[in-house]
């Protein structure tokens, strides 16, 4: 993913993209839109508010130069394709997040989840422990 940045005073995926990038990419994730073309995504956003073709089409553009739409031609337009799925997204992200902090953040940063997990529920803490479970068992080999 290329042109990513984390935004942290947004919510959800505003965090690392534009609003109206993350609105289309919830869009097509919700859809379940396995290809679609510019127009689709048009319509569906007209049908909420008055917005520009142009407008969509160049922020459709800029979700493929940051990777996360395929596109191939179809005649004179693009047919466009998730490069992934929602779930991961958020995984790449959150590994680019950690993959960015110094070891100490890296410490905190795990510090707060434990905690953030800890608050959720039992079955939580457990999906953790066996996830850290399963992690050192590869480890070993």
């Amino acid at each position: 993913m290329k042109g990513i940045r984390i935004r942290p005073e947004q919510d959800g995926l505003r965090t690392s993209l534009f609003d109206l990038e993350a609105e289309i990419m919830e869009l097509v994730w919700s859809r379940g839109w396995d290809e679609f073309a510019v127009a689709d995504v048009h319509a569906q956003l007209e049908a909420l508010r008055d917005i520009a073709y142009t407008t969509v089409m160049t922020t459709v553009a800029r979700l493929h130069d940051k990777e996360l739409l395929h596109r191939r031609k179809d005649g004179r337009r693009y047919l466009y394709q998730p490069a992934m799925s929602r779930s991961a997204f958020i995984e790449a992200m959150t590994r680019e997040v950690l993959g960015s902090l110094p070891p100490v953040g890296q410490e905190t940063a795990v510090a707060m989840l434990v905690e953030r997990v800890a608050e959720a529920d039992e079955a939580a803490l457990d999906r953790l422990e066996a996830l850290i479970r399963a992690r050192r068992e590869a480890q070993r080999g």
